[in-house]
């Protein structure tokens, strides 16, 4: 099957007007995705894949993606000015918790700035927001979810566990998704492109980890620390440090029971990727998943 191809599988509708595309195996969903927008594809398009060869996290960080995870991409096009289209990540994060409380998370399970899902420390899910512009001057926001359901990939040089650890019940992707796709939705309609972001920011400081509590950011002045007060209005960390408050932009936060383990929250609320990519992988052709 040629790239081209996927464009004409089947769809089906997952709620509210939003499409979802399902293949067996794809390089990357969020790669997925930038192509149908590029081929003109209207938006509201869920890619999701039983797994993934390329897949990827901030910093062009590799995802490791079996099959037995949720991995999923939604593609948004126009979702709001670009100023302000990387708030998507926070929008994306307070969904993805409020689905896995419907399926029985508890308060041990938390929203990690800029764009993880944690459970006791240990990384569950990582988001990934990306941005293309377009040939008629609209952009296109792309938000990548891959969510450790069944498995956590060994060897990383941080804490990470499976959400079927953390529930205490097998959790199969198909069964989070359809918990995640319609909370989106919700989250979007709350966010009302933005104007609604006090409302977001407020339920994602209901489950933040850390919060109140002395952590340290790494980031290009080096390393910081401090206690992490807020977020502010444009999803910045508030740290109170020695030399006073700041708001920061982007960085590596370290929680406090993490210890000198790296994680992978990296990204900053003002770090949406806008334009095209210099290259997209040549990955294996996305393969129809036979559901």
């Amino acid at each position: 099957m040629s790239n081209s191809d996927a464009s004409s599988e089947a769809s089906e509708t997952a709620i509210a007007g939003w499409r979802v595309e399902r293949l067996t195996c794809v390089g990357s969903t969020n790669d997925e995705a930038r192509r149908r927008a590029l081929a003109g594809d209207p938006g509201r398009l869920w890619i999701v894949a039983r797994e993934q060869t390329q897949g990827r996290g901030r910093r062009g960080r590799v995802w490791k993606s079996p099959p037995g995870n949720l991995y999923a991409s939604a593609l948004l096009v126009d979702p709001a000015p670009v100023a302000i289209a990387a708030q998507i990540g926070f929008v994306a994060g307070v969904a993805l918790r409020r689905a896995v409380e419907d399926l029985g998370g508890r308060g041990d399970v938390e929203l990690k700035w800029p764009n993880d899902l944690v459970w006791r420390g240990a990384k569950l899910a990582g988001l990934l927001a990306e941005g293309t512009s377009l040939s008629d001057g609209r952009s296109a926001c792309i938000l990548g979810i891959g969510v450790n359901c069944l498995t956590a990939p060994p060897g990383l040089s941080y804490a990470a566990d499976a959400l079927s650890n953390a529930l205490g019940q097998a959790v199969s992707p198909e069964r989070l998704f359809a918990r995640l796709a319609p909370r989106f939705e919700e989250s979007l309609l709350l966010w009302r492109r933005g104007a609604g972001f006090a409302e977001i920011r407020a339920q994602w400081l209901e489950h933040a980890a850390g919060l109140g509590a002395p952590i340290r950011v790494a980031g290009a002045r080096g390393l910081r620390q401090g206690i992490f007060e807020t977020l502010d209005e444009r999803g910045r960390l508030v740290l109170r440090g020695a030399s006073g408050v700041e708001a920061i932009e982007a960085g590596e936060v370290f929680l406090a029971e993490e210890g000198g383990a790296a994680v992978s929250a990296t990204a900053g609320p003002s770090e949406l990727d806008v334009g095209s990519r210099e290259s997209i992988a040549a990955d294996r052709p996305p393969q129809k998943a036979s559901i």
